[in-house]
């Protein structure tokens, strides 16, 4: 089967996805009908312009795996990544740095498609500022001579305020906006780059969102572009980010998880 050549590629820096690429569902609404499972990577990355991976943490690949996912996209594609989760489970946070460095080195291989690393704390987790304010010393800002970018996905409710927020503009790290009544939802800007996971697509909505949900969307992204924050998100810390251009991640997560990828094209237009 023939895969278009032409692609999309990120407006004004926005780069829009979906959470992985292998899903049951997506091969009767969004993948071909005979499209072998072992090209869909190879497909998606075509119609999307950037991919967040999870099963990263739940664990590694090996780099050669990484090097693989890297050849089968096209240029100007990016991976995001999420850390795995025995990283931030430890006991011992501020001695993660071994860890760390393994994890990183490896997924190195990804080369210029290696976009934003996600370092996900649940909601169950107690952390202490003290540890958590040491682990973040320990991220670097970059492997193997590329500038990493990091963003922080803490869930704990009672950790995320504007201390929190201020600790991360500190380390020039994003924090997720996460559009869920599931976790903290916040949109503070503390980075060079905004990252955003929508989690709120339908199953009863052919493209997930509505039209008037996606142009919003689009007004959004574009906002946080020229560097704006845009006033009808809620935010944590009343010191507004400094006015400069930023790249976005967009991702539709989760929801209607079937309804995903259409979301994310129908965005990609309309951006």
């Amino acid at each position: 089967m023939e895969l278009f050549e032409e692609h999309p590629r990120p407006v004004d820096g926005i780069r829009v996805g979906i959470g992985g690429w292998t899903f049951a569902p997506w091969r009767d609404n969004f993948y071909p009908k005979g499209l072998v499972q072992r090209r869909e990577l190879e497909y998606a990355s075509r119609r999307l312009t950037a991919i967040e991976v999870n099963g990263t943490y739940y664990g590694a690949q090996k780099p050669a795996t990484y090097a693989k996912w890297a050849a089968e996209t096209p240029e100007g594609f990016v991976f995001s990544a999420k850390a795995p989760m025995r990283i931030m489970q430890s006991r011992a946070l501020a001695k993660t740095g071994p860890q760390i460095e393994d994890f990183l080195g490896g997924i190195a291989s990804l080369g210029d498609r290696l976009g934003p690393i996600v370092w996900q704390f649940d909601a169950n987790q107690r952390i202490q500022r003290e540890s958590f304010t040491a682990f973040l010393s320990l991220l670097p800002s970059s492997v193997e001579g590329r500038p990493l970018r990091h963003v922080l996905d803490v869930r704990d409710p009672d950790f995320v305020d504007a201390d929190y927020v201020a600790l991360a503009r500190r380390h020039g790290m994003a924090t997720v906006f996460t559009d869920s009544d599931e976790h903290p939802s916040f949109a503070d800007v503390t980075a060079d780059f905004v990252y955003a996971r929508l989690m709120r697509s339908r199953s009863d909505v052919p493209t997930g969102y509505t039209d008037s949900e996606l142009s919003m969307w689009a007004r959004r992204a574009h906002e946080w572009a020229e560097g704006g924050q845009p006033d009808a998100l809620p935010t944590l810390s009343k010191e507004a980010a400094p006015k400069r251009r930023r790249d976005v991640y967009v991702f539709f997560i989760s929801a209607a998880k079937e309804r995903n990828p259409a979301a994310a094209m129908e965005l990609i237009g309309r951006l």
